[in-house]
């Protein structure tokens, strides 16, 4: 399983790196409330371990834009404010839990048990654009009537582009979110995937909703009507 620490004080996090790690957790760091959310727009974690005090995006405004991405991975805060009004807001953010500076080791390493053995939250609003959809909870994927068979790495990046509807995905988060780090930025598998996706999507529809942002990477159209 993969930890995602977010915490600018260098001892503290190499601290709960440590001791992650002895219980057999794969662990990243991110120092920034910017660098935490670059990595989550990438990769998935199990787990999220997220200071407040952090230097520009604070870590109540990082939880808002993680669960506004509907990202619903679990998500443990850490802050040295001790006032209830703190933590209430840490929660009604969209934290799983939360836990005062200075803190037990061994109770933060039983929180992380307890909210891994919940698991992710069950994803069930479906993603909509125009007349494509896609429901996360049965992985159907319907553009008008037509009921589309997606491949599931094809499944992976059309939920990763709607998600982000409207905003350029390089090539390396594509690549990075689907495939992981053994991903080979130099392959070009992406293009042959998004190649094959767009055939799936658009095809003879007449509006085109995938389009390719020259020497960027893809994006989903952000059309309304």
């Amino acid at each position: 399983m993969i930890i995602l620490v977010v915490e600018d004080e260098k001892k503290i996090s190499s601290f709960i790196k440590r001791a992650l790690e002895m219980e057999k957790f794969t662990v990243e760091l991110a120092s920034s409330g910017e660098e935490a959310l670059e990595k989550m727009e990438i990769n998935d974690y199990d787990l999220i371990i997220l200071d407040v005090m952090l230097p520009s995006i604070d870590g109540f405004e990082v939880c808002q834009k993680l669960r506004q991405m509907k990202i619903d991975t679990p998500l443990i805060m850490l802050t040295a404010k001790t006032q209830v009004a703190d933590r209430i807001k840490g929660l009604d953010a969209g934290a799983d839990d939360y836990l005062t500076k200075p803190f037990s080791i061994a109770e933060l390493l039983a929180r992380v048990r307890s909210l891994l053995r919940r698991g992710k939250k069950v994803i069930t609003a479906k993603l909509k654009i125009l007349n494509l959809s896609l429901d996360p909870k049965s992985h159907e994927v319907r553009r008008g009537k037509n009921n589309l068979a997606l491949t599931a790495k094809e499944y992976k990046i059309l939920d990763f582009l709607m998600r982000r509807q409207g905003e350029v995905c390089t090539r390396n988060m594509i690549g990075e979110h689907t495939w992981g780090y053994n991903f080979n930025p130099l392959s070009n598998v992406i293009d042959a995937h998004l190649s094959n996706l767009r055939k799936k999507i658009d095809g003879q529809n007449k509006i085109k909703l995938i389009e390719t942002v020259r020497g960027n990477g893809y994006k989903i159209k952000n059309i309304k009507f």
